[in-house]
């Protein structure tokens, strides 16, 4: 009992942020608009001072695990294909197959996994995720742009593809990572009023887009076919964690690194999937719809992947 209390006060927290943000916007504290300027206050500020920081002042080799970076890729890029060809096999339209695909392995990383790494773990583990985080992103958006153009290989899609490809290029989260990856490898110093000030602005980032993901939800995102989003999530949130988890083990990763990727692996899936289906021609509704339901479920899966991994004592 006191361990399943342990793994309450791990994931609860991060949960129950995420629900104020919902309620803030639902008793309209805040508005559409704030939320937008949120989200790009994070994204372009908050977070990539956050890794930046995280991983700069990290040792690198000592935090870097190649093994835990391969298993990760190997099993999203398992997943991806799996998700891909099941989508073929059942005659889903173009739409949805790619936005069935990139909604069962493109995690949401950046918000969700990040606070439940550092509530778990704290801030020495977070540079670990971090650095594992800007090898990840880059992978991630690759995929999601293959899954979504490869159903509509036959028509003119130049222009999407080259507008993605610039987006995968001057993406924040990528540049801040690498950035950190650098300065930490190179063992730059970190001089001290940079340190406090990065100290300060990294410390507002996880709070605010856990904030931003709640006032985010909405009911309406809940259409179109559920019963595909409900396998997408099964595959998301259950099966690749652990898949990964079993590779991780036969790679010979334990503790917490093994933790910190079945942490990753069972992510929700990222709200940007939602933007990209948009904008790519995929199905958006089934998109919102597994965004949603992968959200809300991962406080059950969380709990119990964290609860089995410290009874196990892997």
């Amino acid at each position: 009992m006191a361990l399943f209390i342990d793994i309450l006060r791990i994931v609860l927290p991060v949960f129950l942020v995420i629900g104020l943000g919902f309620m803030l916007k639902w008793i309209r504290f805040v508005d559409s608009d704030f939320i937008v300027q949120l989200n790009r206050l994070i994204y372009f500020i908050a977070l990539p001072a956050l890794l930046f920081y995280n991983i700069a002042v990290a040792d690198f080799a000592a935090r870097f695990n190649g093994l835990l970076l391969v298993g990760l890729l190997a099993t999203v890029f398992l997943t991806f294909l799996i998700s891909y060809a099941y989508a073929v096999v059942r005659g889903y339209s173009p739409e949805a197959r790619g936005s069935f695909c990139q909604g069962a392995f493109r995690g949401n990383l950046a918000y969700i996994g990040l606070a439940i790494v550092l509530n778990a773990y704290g801030a020495e583990e977070l540079a670990t995720a971090g650095i594992l985080l800007g090898f990840i992103v880059p992978f991630f958006n690759f995929l999601a742009i293959i899954a979504l153009l490869l159903p509509h290989r036959q028509q003119d899609q130049r222009m999407g593809a080259v507008f993605w490809l610039r987006q995968l290029s001057y993406n924040p989260l990528i540049l801040a990572s690498f950035a950190g990856i650098l300065w930490s490898f190179f063992k730059v110093p970190m001089p001290q009023v940079l340190d406090r000030s990065l100290d300060i602005v990294a410390g507002m980032a996880l709070p605010l887009a856990l904030l931003a993901i709640g006032a985010s939800f909405s009911l309406e995102k809940l259409r179109g076919d559920l019963s595909k989003a409900l396998i997408a999530t099964s595959i998301k949130i259950v099966w690749l964690p652990l898949g990964t988890a079993v590779l991780l083990l036969l790679l010979g990763i334990r503790g917490k690194e093994l933790a910190i990727g079945v942490i990753f692996a069972g992510t929700p899936t990222a709200t940007a999937a939602y933007i990209m289906a948009q904008q790519m021609k995929g199905d958006a509704e089934l998109s919102g719809s597994i965004i949603m339901l992968s959200t809300l479920l991962s406080i059950f899966t969380y709990t119990l992947a964290l609860f089995v991994l410290q009874w196990l004592k892997l």
